[in-house]
């Protein structure tokens, strides 16, 4: 089954909408008319109409007095009304009853009563219902997707499960053997179909709905292939189906053309056999295919008289409504009304007195008809305009010369309602007008639509209710169909209403569609009338019916050409409009007659066709009446056609055709020239007026030219039409207009001259009345001289009213505008309400402008600044605005504090908080208009923070480390930010770390009270030969604390160029090798320099010696390095003890510092390369420890040849030598010994200053210098040595050996361990670290930082990871333990000297060691 189209899912949508509760349409204009105005009815009617049809109907009420008696005659009015089904006029719910009577007539023709179902305590809508399961796409469709939950929710019906499963049977039962039905299914099947249908449901599993036995249908088949010559009964009926006669009782047989069908043949099968008539499948569809009567109301079969028909209606609404029948509401009645037209299941049937016709029982108004004399002033409403018998014939009304009495255009209908009762959808014959009157009784409801929706209309009606226009296509002519207003409005069909009560008339115009229904027991009377506006609105419904094929109720042309021929007759502005007709009529007539001919039609025949009754002229194609022409034909004489359809007469040949016309062509302009002469004088006069009327404001006529005009018309006698009176009035009003005008403006100046006497009061003009005369004078056709000025005024007055509402209006008052409009309304001599507030505004908007300044700047606005503001706000009147303004600055108030007390806290706080939560404070705090000052200073706060992270993951990030200064700097700045940074921490540990590490270098280099800083000391000399300035010991320390303060400042200062390069390694490396070249060449000087002042003997007294820098006296001592001599008493003395016998004495200027053994300067250097830091000091020492180790190098390699050993040799003979040498030699020897000792002393010289270091790692200095002494005058003969010599010297040999065994076993563990290092390497992150070249790797002389190293502890517990945190014993023995191997934390490990168990009992303290993490 296809699937619905959209147009019936929009049906389905209107259907449904139409259960919704009635919504009222708008109102339609409603008009009271004054006595002028009511003294002429069609001018009044003509003047409202531009108005009046944009709704369709109109209501207007008389004035008070005009109350026409009821002159029926009650007792002998009898009338037998019509009978209305109210659920039978709505045009939705027809075709829903229309449906459900042909399922019930399908079921009753097949013995079945049709029952309908109840679901949900409701009865079933099988209409909804058929059409949203068509719409999903049919039953198979809805079955297989399972979709009955959907169609209960579609319906409104709850979606459940057993409410699906329950509609599913209802459908299966009783709708769907009516589609299978109407699409022929049951009609087309056979024996083959119907047996591989019921094979596959049996053997394929499938279910059936029905039940029959299939062995039988098989064994009927079977039978009718078995041998012919077999003997079988013949049975006497035999299924129309499957050809077969058994199953007897299944055999159903046809009340209608006696076949037989078995019940299991049929489709949809019949479980039992039907117990009343049964219809075969033919005869149904024979019997539903007859086409349905047209619809139309029954007349009762009792007559009325108006008390027995009141009393009926009476009793029937107040039973209804259970009420009396005056206190039901008219929107109850209403509601009530379209929910009963829209239902099915109550059936409420009313009674109407409709279309009864008044010449036969009376009108309700007063009539000159001699029957009965007039009374009072009935003879004034008889002669009444509104009276409904005179209102068709008046002079201005083209239905005046129709001369038959037409029954409900010119003669009055009259209609007797009850309440329900109704008129349905229609527009008035030839869409004329009509005009309805309510003598008495209950309102009466209407419905219009106004006529440029009439085709809008009648679509929506085709659309919704296709299947009443199917049966009917002229259903809209017939009155009996009617449709709810909402889902014509919900189409975009304009309706509007009104309850016409008694005394009240109701207006339809031309072509306006009207409904409605009587609320209760009432009498209406009814009429058409045409006037002259209508005239081409008639030519264009004639044109419609002939396209409807639709009767006419008189002929158009001969109105027309009735009028023409009397043109004395006509009304002036009549005359006019039938001249303008006419001439259209005439020049569309010649056409059609000028095609007949060139068609080839001969003949012609004059005819006056008003003689010929209507129903014989009228076309037999289109239904129109014939007046100007028509064709005949001798083969039909009693048929014709009009001139629009000349070749649908017959088909005999175009010459037998004989044209009939009523006037000749040559008579059309004597009858234009008839109506153009009484309308010619009348026409320019009307033109001039027209023009004059309807001249815009700079062609306006003056006043005396409209006088002129007035008296032309008066002396010419023209008729007082509309544009006569109006004229008049006009010209009367212009009068009046300008002596108030003059008045005014006499008076204006008057007030001018008397501003000054303020005591003196008098009233001033309202704006209203002001407006009211400025729109009269510019309203009028004509110019008023003093009208400009009195328009000047009012637009002054105007402007500043407008200004005034708009700043009144205004959220937030304008001051500017405020003061501007005081000023204005103070010129003004109108009385001006608005001032008063404008001046009571103006404060309250200089207040608002100040708060407004203020929120602007909002660095500007202080807590201070809105606690005043809110002050001064107080006293001010009430405004939104300033109540607005009042409570945006307390919020804003108490924001702001509470944000400010919240960055206070923020800032206070401890432990501090991190960025994240402080930028979402800042940012949260951002679009606060305000000054908050804790606030902005936690944004600063926030942005340091974010600037020093920034640089902290600048340097992390640097490809080399960053210098303690720069950390220090950043530690600095970072613990004044008060917000948490993740890297401080870090930064602390680093720089602590290095502090610790430089501290602990400190204590193992410098002195105690040492003058020196440790960089000094570490670094080559660069002061050498430089004596002190003079200043003690103390000034100078201070002196150097000072200075590195001043670097620590200039460090903090720097912080912003962190990013400039810092100082690359080798260039350090460079640096210093340079440096130590100096240091080199300046002692060679300074040796030099000092050696040669010995040779100065003649003048040692002026030779300067020492640190005082003074000549020679006393005790004086000798630097072994300088070889300056000096004061006993100026430097300390050297050492002597057993263990250093031959101590050399270094003055203060080359020992400048402690000189500590090479293994503990490797112990710092490995923790310096643990240290992510750089330090000068670090540096220094790896540059000087690369010096020393150098130069032990180049030591043992001079130690290891051949002619060391024969140099060893010969210094002990030269000792041996020197012991047995007379100590008293000849003065000669002396001087030569002298000479010698200073080549010696020159290469010592070279030798020392190669090493001449801090570092005590030179043990092999005083055998070379033997060893030098010796080579410089060698031996001939060798000499015996001592036994104490010969000791000595294998002793020296051992402690060679030993020592260049240790030193290849060292190299060897350097190497291994090299190689794992170098693995462990490549996984961190290289960064680069004071890189000096060399053979040497310090970070095998300990490596606490692997896991796998060794722990000294004897019971070690092998921790690992992260538990792995290591210390050094500050004994002595420098050995390496696990923290938790031997109980230390790393605080303890890091603020206290750690001493192993080993060495508990020996005293001394060493340095503190940082654990290695």
């Amino acid at each position: 089954m296809e699937k619905a189209s959209p147009k019936d899912n929009g049906k389905l949508t209107s259907i449904m909408s139409s259960y919704a509760e009635f919504v009222p349409p708008p109102e339609c204009p409603v008009f009271e008319p004054s006595w002028e105005d009511f003294s002429d009815p069609l001018g009044f009617i003509n003047k409202i109409r531009p108005i009046a049809e944009q709704s369709g109907i109109c209501k207007i009420r008389p004035p008070q007095d005009w109350q026409p008696p009821f002159a029926c005659d009650v007792r002998n009015f009898h009338f037998t009304p019509r009978v209305q089904r109210l659920n039978e006029l709505e045009a939705l719910t027809r075709v829903k009853l229309n449906f459900l009577d042909q399922i019930a007539k399908f079921w009753e023709l097949q013995g079945s009563k049709l029952r309908f179902p109840h679901v949900e305590r409701k009865i079933l809508d099988l209409y909804l219902l058929s059409k949203i399961v068509s719409a999903e796409g049919g039953f198979e469709a809805v079955c297989k997707e399972k979709r009955w939950s959907k169609i209960a929710s579609r319906m409104g019906l709850p979606s459940g499960k057993s409410i699906g499963s329950l509609l599913r049977t209802h459908f299966e039962r009783i709708l769907y053997p009516y589609e299978l039905f109407q699409s022929g299914a049951s009609l087309s099947v056979s024996l083959t179909t119907l047996l591989w249908t019921v094979y596959s449901w049996q053997y394929l599993g499938l279910k059936t709905c029905f039940q029959f036995p299939f062995q039988c249908l098989k064994h009927g088949v079977n039978r009718l292939y078995q041998d012919g010559d077999e003997t079988e009964d013949i049975d006497l009926y035999m299924c129309m189906s499957c050809g077969r006669g058994d199953e007897e009782d299944r055999l159903l047989l046809c009340d209608g053309c006696d076949d037989s069908y078995h019940t299991f043949c049929l489709i949809p099968p019949l479980q039992d056999v039907p117990k009343g008539d049964w219809r075969c499948p033919k005869c149904v569809a024979e019997e539903c295919s007859k086409p349905r009567e047209a619809f139309g109301f029954e007349q009762a079969v009792r007559e009325y008289t108006l008390q027995s028909f009141g009393e009926m209606a009476d009793h029937f609404k107040s039973d209804y409504f259970n009420m009396p029948v005056h206190m039901v509401p008219t929107e109850l009645v209403e509601k009530e009304f379209w929910r009963l037209v829209s239902s099915i299941e109550e059936d409420v049937i009313v009674e109407y007195g409709a279309d009864i016709s008044s010449k036969e029982v009376g009108s309700g108004f007063p009539v000159r008809d001699g029957k009965r004399r007039l009374l009072g002033d009935e003879e004034d409403y008889a002669n009444s305009g509104w009276n409904l018998n005179n209102m068709p014939v008046l002079e201005q009304s083209v239905l005046a010369h129709i001369n038959a009495d037409i029954s409900g255009m010119k003669v009055p209908w009259l209609y007797v309602g009850m309440c329900f009762s109704s008129f349905c959808w229609h527009i008035e014959d030839h869409w004329s007008y009509s005009i309805n009157y309510l003598h008495w009784g209950e309102p009466k409801t209407w419905y219009g639509v106004p006529a440029h929706a009439a085709e809008q209309l009648e679509a929506v009606m085709k659309k919704l209710a296709p299947e009443l226009f199917d049966s009917q296509p002229d259903l809209l002519h017939q009155l009996v169909t009617i449709m709810n207003p909402n889902v014509l409005m919900e189409h975009g069909v304009p309706v509007f209403r009104t309850n016409q009560c008694a005394g009240e008339f109701v207006v339809t115009f031309p072509r306006a569609y009207h409904s409605g229904f009587n609320q209760g027991y009432n009498f209406a009377e009814a009429v058409n009338f045409c006037t002259a506006d209508w005239l081409p609105l008639g030519r264009q419904c004639v044109a419609h019916y002939r396209r409807l094929q639709r009767h006419c109720v008189f002929s158009h042309e001969e109105l027309l050409c009735k009028m023409a021929a009397d043109p004395e007759s006509l009304d002036v502005e009549l005359a006019a409009a039938v001249h303008k007709e006419l001439g259209e009529l005439m020049e569309e007539e010649s056409s059609l007659r000028q095609a007949v001919q060139d068609m080839g039609v001969l003949c012609s025949e004059q005819e006056v066709f008003e003689l010929v009754p209507d129903d014989e002229r009228q076309c037999c194609r289109c239904k129109t009446t014939c007046f100007l022409s028509a064709l005949t034909c001798p083969c039909s004489p009693e048929r014709l056609v009009c001139l629009h359809h000349a070749a649908e007469l017959c088909d005999c040949p175009l010459p037998c055709v004989c044209y009939r016309f009523r006037y000749d062509q040559e008579e059309f302009p004597a009858m234009l020239y008839g109506v153009k002469s009484r309308a010619q004088s009348y026409d320019t006069w009307a033109k001039r007026v027209s023009d004059a009327m309807g001249a815009d404001h700079k062609n306006k006529k003056d006043l005396i030219e409209l006088k002129v005009l007035l008296e032309d018309a008066e002396d010419r006698k023209y008729p007082e039409n509309n544009l006569f009176r109006k004229l008049r009035e006009m010209v009367k009003e212009a009068e009046t207009c300008s002596s108030v005008a003059q008045l005014l403006l006499s008076h204006k100046q008057r007030t001018k001259r008397e501003r000054p006497e303020s005591g003196r009061t008098r009233t001033k003009l309202t704006v209203d009345e002001l407006k009211a005369f400025v729109e009269q004078l510019f309203r009028l056709p004509c110019v008023i001289s003093q009208a400009r000025q009195v328009k000047e005024l009012l637009e002054n007055v105007e402007d500043f009213h407008e200004r005034a509402q708009v700043a009144l209006a205004d959220e937030t008052p304008d001051s500017a505008k405020l003061q501007a409009l005081v000023d204005l309304g103070a010129g003004l001599d109108v009385e001006l309400p608005e001032l008063p507030r404008l001046k009571q505004e103006l404060q309250q908007a200089r207040w608002l402008d100040e708060v407004r300044l203020a929120l602007q700047e909002p660095q500007r606005v202080t807590l201070e600044l809105m606690k005043r503001l809110i002050d001064s706000g107080v006293g001010l009147a009430p405004h939104h605005a300033v109540e607005k303004a009042m409570g945006e600055l307390q919020e804003i108030l108490t924001v702001s504090e509470r944000w400010e007390d919240k960055a206070r806290a923020c800032l206070q706080a401890r432990p501090r908080h991190s960025m994240v939560s402080l930028e979402s404070i800042v940012i949260e705090a951002k679009n606060i208009p305000a000054y908050l000052p804790n606030v902005l200073a936690l944004r600063e706060a926030l942005h340091k923070a974010k600037e020093w992270t920034a640089r902290v993951e600048a340097i992390q990030n640097g490809s080399n480390y960053a210098y303690l200064d720069q950390l220090e700097a950043l530690l600095a700045r970072g613990r004044s930010i008060p917000v948490r940074l993740d890297a401080l921490p870090q930064v602390e540990s680093q720089v602590a770390s290095a502090r610790a590490w430089r501290e602990r270098t400190a204590r193992t280099f410098l002195k105690k009270n040492s003058t020196y800083t440790l960089l000094q000391v570490l670094s080559p000399r660069a002061d050498i030969g430089v004596y002190g300035t003079g200043k003690s010991k103390r000034k100078r320390a201070k002196e150097l604390l000072e200075k590195e303060r001043g670097g620590d400042l200039d460090s903090l200062s720097d912080l912003d160029d962190v990013g400039e390069e810092v100082c690359e390694p080798a260039a350090v490396v460079a640096a210093f090798k340079a440096k130590e070249q100096q240091e080199v060449e300046a002692i060679h000087s300074l040796r030099a320099a000092n050696l040669a002042k010995m040779a100065m003997a003649d003048r040692i007294e002026e030779v300067k010696f020492c640190l005082c820098r003074k000549t020679a006296v006393g005790f004086m001592l000798q630097c072994e390095l300088c070889k300056d001599w000096f004061h006993g008493a100026c430097v300390p003395l050297p050492k002597t003890g057993s263990q250093n016998k031959e101590a050399k004495f270094l003055c203060p200027l080359c020992q400048r510092s402690r000189r500590p053994r090479l293994e503990t300067i490797l112990s710092l250097l490995v923790s310096l390369q643990k240290l992510p830091v750089r330090l000068p000091e670090g540096e220094a020492l790896q540059c000087l420890t690369e010096r020393a180790m150098s130069w032990q190098d180049r030591a043992r390699q001079a130690l290891a040849t051949d002619e060391l050993s024969s140099a060893l040799a010969k210094l002990s003979v030269l000792s041996q030598r020197m012991v047995e040498l007379p100590m008293k030699l000849k003065v000669k020897d002396v001087e030569r010994k002298r000479k010698r000792k200073l080549e010696r002393a020159e290469q010592q010289q070279l030798l020392m200053a190669a090493g001449g270091g801090g570092v005590e790692g030179r043990p092999k200095c005083k055998d070379i210098k033997r060893v030098l002494e010796a080579g410089s005058k060698p031996k001939k003969k060798k000499l015996k040595f001592s036994p104490d010599k010969s000791r000595e010297l294998k002793h020296l040999a051992k402690r060679l050996a030993k020592e260049e065994k240790e030193r290849k076993r060292k190299e060897r563990a350097a190497a291994a361990k090299a190689e794992l290092a170098k693995e462990s390497l490549e996984k961190k992150k290289e960064k680069k670290v004071l890189d000096i070249p060399s053979k040497y790797d310090w970070s095998g002389a300990e490596d606490s930082n692997d896991e796998n190293a060794v722990c000294a502890a004897k019971n070690c517990q092998r921790p690992c990871r992260d538990k792995v945190d290591w210390v050094q014993c500050d004994g002595g023995c420098d050995e390496w333990f696990h923290q938790v191997c031997v109980g230390v934390s790393c605080e303890m490990a890091e603020n206290e000297d750690y001493i192993c168990s080993a060495l508990k009992g020996k005293s001394g303290k060493s340095r503190t060691m940082r654990p290695v993490i």
